[in-house]
């Protein structure tokens, strides 16, 4: 089977990899843009976790007059609902699914595996772990919103899967509001997310990272 190429980082180097974090990186950047960030998150000694940093590939996006860039799927317009091309977001969903699956067949339990997403690669993780159909260990979305928030079918076994949203309070690419949204849109699913809320722009800060790792933590440990 064809994967999606990636960066791949086992941290801490030497410990027997017991879990696994499949991270999304955001329109235009690649694999490597959050791999810097693994060796700040402070995972604790006894868990071993691979991070799996895929590359999307590269495609025409209309808001940047069909510019070919890195992209998980297209955006038509930049209006309040972002026109987007919902066929492409659960194709390159099927994509995480097979990262998921090839985690499993390397020995990594479902329930031991994150997916995780910055900007437009939160937007594939809301889609990917919510449908997927074993049970995963939790989904962190960072600067991002829920485009198919309305059309998605969520597998039951995803029943109250720990969140976690990060957003900037002054970010101008992906609204705060639109980060909200995402956060009442799991509610209404009957999830409980945690939401942390930070005076940036559309990025990610050291006390995030901090937040991240203890996350992490909690849910691996």
């Amino acid at each position: 089977m064809q994967y999606l190429p990636a960066v791949e980082l086992e941290w801490p180097q030497g410990r027997v990899v017991t879990a696994s974090v499949i991270w999304l990186h955001g329109l235009g950047a690649d694999g490597n843009d959050f791999a810097p960030i693994v060796p700040q998150l402070n995972l604790p000694a006894g868990v071993g976790v691979r991070f799996i940093f895929p590359h999307a590939p590269s495609i025409p996006v209309t808001i940047n007059n069909g510019y070919v860039m890195p992209a998980w799927y297209d955006i038509k317009s930049l209006d309040g609902d972002r026109h987007v091309d919902t066929e492409q977001i659960e194709r390159s969903a099927s994509w995480v699914h097979d990262l998921i699956n090839r985690e499993i067949e390397r020995g990594v339990p479902a329930e031991r595996i994150i997916v995780a997403g910055f900007s437009q690669g939160g937007a594939i993780s809301y889609q990917a772990a919510l449908t997927y159909p074993q049970r995963l260990a939790g989904m962190m979305l960072l600067s991002t919103y829920f485009p198919t928030a309305e059309t998605v079918v969520m597998n039951d076994v995803q029943a109250k899967l720990p969140a976690l949203i990060c957003h900037g309070s002054l970010d101008p690419v992906v609204v705060e509001s639109m980060g909200l949204d995402g956060k009442a849109k799991l509610e209404a699913l009957g999830f409980e997310p945690e939401y942390k809320s930070y005076p940036m722009e559309h990025a990610v800060c050291p006390q995030e990272i901090v937040d991240i790792g203890d996350w992490f933590s909690r849910v691996l440990g």
